[in-house]
């Protein structure tokens, strides 16, 4: 039966017939058409400019709207959804209706609705509540607008759709106006000559962009300055106008050559002489030209470094995980140090955290470091002990292109640099080389990096915690270690206790680690009874909760207990030296040991292949590896593996 449709409304009727003609089912849910994986992929490419333009003003559109049950669609000139932006509440309605980047809304995919009667009747449209020619559209409510380019051909739409009852003629002026201003940004970005279209540019699009913007001719002369620049910078924007580029920029020549060889400048680094200090910011230099080729202007947009290296810092895992929380242990003394170590946790003060091998040195950092105020910022740990020496200074502060033989051309920054505004956990710190000490030592006491082949100064603000195995008061006097760089750090000692000395936290600890290995392999979790408690309470624990952690893992993967788990445990009478002797002699002759010995073989051999393939590039292999680097000079260490073995991968491998 055919519906009452609104007789104002002529491409209602008209569409109503058109999708009679095309046999669209009304009970029809989801689009007939919806491409995925690669050739969804190929859709974005080829509507590249089409979705970058419109990103901002869609953007716009939905915070005019947002908190009102409204999202906002991008399509091409054939109806396929290429963004989709709103709130989270309507969006869940909207994907349980399949209406996601790649659906088509043509009105023979999904019959009538505002964004397919717009694109064939090339005109504005509000479609509402049973005008929808599908039941299961006839909640919403949607306006749409075609967008066309400078030849007036349809590129595509942008609609505006909410609930049925959320019905307003205003919506569809508001996607009027945003489809009309991304028309005009497609205007300007192919024809910007025009000194109005310039002006337009600068008022529509420079004050709301969250960077610095410039724009200058060849000669430096600074024609327009965002309010955000000015804000970054510390001069008003009239100050920035009468000023020259090369006032600002201590780079401005290598940006002027390149701009005249007409090479890209994307994203470089630059250091920009603010009102108050030198500051690092990353430059992208985008040049203007008239229809004759001749250079009109320079648009220049300044990004804060440390925005960058935020978002870098969250895509590459530089944050910190463990929490206070999820330190284990009720006994006394142990409580009062993490309570001391909340307590100093906000300080900016340095960090010296002192313990053996295995108590738990990094967990306690990054627990102060997520207790602090500091916690969304990055934490980026190194360990001073894994890292070659001829490579340590590069990685804690950086260098720039061509420093050296292997380095990037752009350069590369520092961990000191990542952690900008967080936290540096400097692990093994006693063993770090005595020269590095004192380059350390500046980085620490004047907050300021020079990257390796630059006289750049660049500011840093990083809290460090340092944590050490040694006796650094005994390195000091053995002339191995900086009387001045192990006060500067010892600011805020905290002394971690070995396993031996909170023997009461066993069952605690054994427990925990018993239910998360078996988790992990996928095992049953195995009850420890008395007798193995009370082995397990006698032992001196030399490797600490490390070691602990481990006999669990040993004793989940045999599944067996009593018995077969006593021949494992080392004898408590024995030193640890023969301990560790005795522990491997009895493993290699029982039945795990061919296997244990297989797996570290393999695992030799592909770090070896890795190294071999990248040349002994660290972060080439690390990532292929799916580990850090640091992992990578540790297992590397373990191995005994230097970069130059890769070369004999072969003979390994015949």
């Amino acid at each position: 039966m055919s519906r009452e449709v609104n007789p104002k409304k002529d491409y209602i009727i008209n569409s109503h017939e058109r999708c009679r003609q095309y046999k669209v089912e009304q009970d029809r849910v989801f689009s007939k058409k919806i491409i995925s994986g690669n050739e969804l992929y190929r859709k974005f490419e080829t509507k590249r400019e089409l979705i970058d333009t419109a990103d901002f003003f869609m953007n716009r559109l939905y915070n005019f709207v947002k908190g009102s049950n409204f999202f906002s669609i991008l399509t091409d000139e054939e109806g396929c959804i290429l963004s989709i932006i709103g709130d989270e509440s309507i969006l869940s309605e909207a994907f349980s209706l399949k209406m996601v980047p790649g659906a088509y809304m043509d009105e023979r995919s999904i019959g009538t609705n505002s964004m397919g009667t717009t694109l064939f009747e090339g005109k504005p449209v509000q479609v509402s509540g049973e005008e929808h020619y599908i039941k299961a559209y006839h909640r919403w409510t949607c306006s749409a607008s075609p967008i066309r380019n400078t030849r007036g051909e349809i590129i595509g739409s942008i609609d505006l759709t909410g609930f049925s009852e959320s019905v307003n003629l205003h919506t569809l002026g508001m996607v009027v106006a945003a489809a009309n201003a991304i028309e005009e940004m497609i205007d300007i970005k192919r024809y910007n000559e025009e000194l109005s279209m310039e002006k337009k540019f600068t008022e529509t699009i420079l004050e709301s962009i969250d960077a610095g913007i410039l724009t200058a001719d060849l000669d430096g002369n600074i024609k327009t300055a965002n309010h955000h620049a000015a804000d970054l910078f510390g001069y008003s924007q009239n100050e920035i106008k009468s000023m020259q580029a090369s006032d600002l920029l201590d780079d401005w020549v290598k940006v002027r050559n390149a701009i005249i060889n007409k090479k890209s400048f994307v994203d470089s680094e630059v250091f920009v002489n603010s009102k108050r200090k030198k500051l690092q910011f990353n430059l992208s230099a985008y040049p203007n030209y008239d229809s004759e080729q001749k250079l009109r202007n320079i648009v220049f947009v300044f990004v804060e470094a440390r925005k960058i290296r935020k978002l870098a810092n969250k895509i590459m895992g530089h944050q910190a995980i463990y929490t206070f929380e999820k330190i284990i242990g009720q006994d006394k003394k142990f409580t009062r140090i993490i309570e001391y170590a909340k307590k100093i946790a906000d300080s900016r003060s340095n960090v010296l955290i002192m313990g053996e091998s295995g108590t738990g040195k990094e967990l306690f950092a990054q627990a102060i470091h997520n207790y602090s105020s500091r916690h969304d910022e990055p934490f980026v740990a190194i360990n001073c002990g894994a890292i070659p020496r001829n490579l340590i200074e590069s990685e804690l502060f950086g260098y720039e292109g061509g420093a050296f033989t292997g380095a990037k051309n752009s350069g590369q920054p520092g961990k000191f640099e990542i952690a900008d505004g967080g936290t540096i956990f400097l692990d093994e710190i006693g063993e770090m080389p005595l020269d590095m000490q004192t380059r350390l030592l500046r980085v620490i006491e004047e907050g300021i990096v020079i990257r390796v082949g630059s006289n750049k100064e660049i500011l840093v603000d990083a809290r460090v915690i340092a944590a050490t195995n040694k006796d650094l008061n005994e390195e000091v006097k053995k002339g191995n270690f900086r009387k001045d760089l192990y006060y500067r750090l010892n600011v805020l000692p905290i002394r971690l206790m070995p396993l031996r000395e909170r023997k009461g936290d066993i069952p605690l600890l054994s427990q925990y680690f018993m239910e998360r290995i078996a988790r992990k392999l996928k095992k049953k979790s195995i009850p420890i009874n008395d007798e193995t408690m009370k082995a397990l309470l006698e032992y001196e624990w030399p490797g600490n909760i490390r070691e602990l952690e481990n006999m669990i893992e040993l004793i989940v993967n045999t599944e067996s207990l009593p018995e077969s788990f006593m021949k494992f445990m080392p004898d408590t009478q024995i030193k640890s030296n023969s301990e560790f002797t005795l522990k491997h002699q009895e493993l290699a002759e029982s039945d795990i040991a061919e296997e244990i010995l297989n797996l570290e073989l393999m695992e030799k051999l592909h770090i070896l292949k890795a190294l071999n393939r990248y040349d002994g590039n660290i972060s080439l292999c690390a990532k292929t590896l799916g580990i850090g680097r640091n992992t990578l000079y540790r297992k590397m260490e373990y191995y005994g593996i230097r970069c130059s073995d890769s070369e004999r991968v072969s003979s390994y491998m015949a």
